[in-house]
């Protein structure tokens, strides 16, 4: 628990620059998972990592910069009166944007160097949909971070490297169950 705390200040202050955050993420997601793998990995560890997930994902960065835009957008439009749907809309809104985050974190978790953002992300959309528990269990953490930015913004710092450590587990869990699958077969 404490190692998702660290990787949360390296992940919140790589992901600072916004367009950063899927840079930041994978980082920390290989952080997380080499710790767990009781291989050596620390703040040298990190920020290599860090610096060629940034030039593979600059363009995934923009989208995502695009993307939050475009939500918060549409939440400045349903914040007026007179709106039809209002609450609807709202609610497709931030489950839009709940499901974006949670394969944003399917592909971060994926992250290897040398692999496309595009094919990383396409993975992910299809475990997103394929593995529906694993996903609730990131939207739940996507939520939990939300109300917790929303009562004390401090606890995005750690929430967030809760969320890589819930990122790689499901990923591993995911693995995890095709290979049981393949063996009984």
């Amino acid at each position: 628990m404490a190692e998702c705390l660290l990787t949360g200040v390296w992940v919140v202050l790589a992901a600072l620059p916004v367009v950063t955050v899927p840079a930041a993420l994978a980082a920390g997601a290989r952080h997380v998972a080499a710790y767990v793998d009781g291989e050596s990995s620390g703040w040298g560890g990190f920020w290599a990592d860090f610096r060629v997930a940034w030039r593979e994902s600059w363009r995934a960065g923009l989208a995502v910069v695009g993307a939050g835009l475009l939500l918060g957008l549409n939440l400045l439009v349903l914040a007026q009166e007179g709106v039809p749907g209002r609450p609807g809309f709202a609610l497709a809104t931030f489950a839009v944007a709940g499901l974006a985050a949670a394969v944003l974190l399917r592909a971060a978790a994926a992250w290897v160097p040398g692999v496309r953002w595009r094919s990383l992300s396409a993975g992910a959309l299809e475990e997103a949909r394929g593995d529906v528990s694993g996903t609730g269990v990131l939207l739940g953490g996507v939520a939990v971070l939300a109300v917790c930015a929303w009562a004390l913004w401090l606890l995005v710092v750690p929430m967030s490297g809760c969320l890589v450590g819930a990122a790689v587990a499901v990923r591993r869990r995911r693995i995890a169950r095709e290979e049981e699958a393949r063996r009984e077969v």
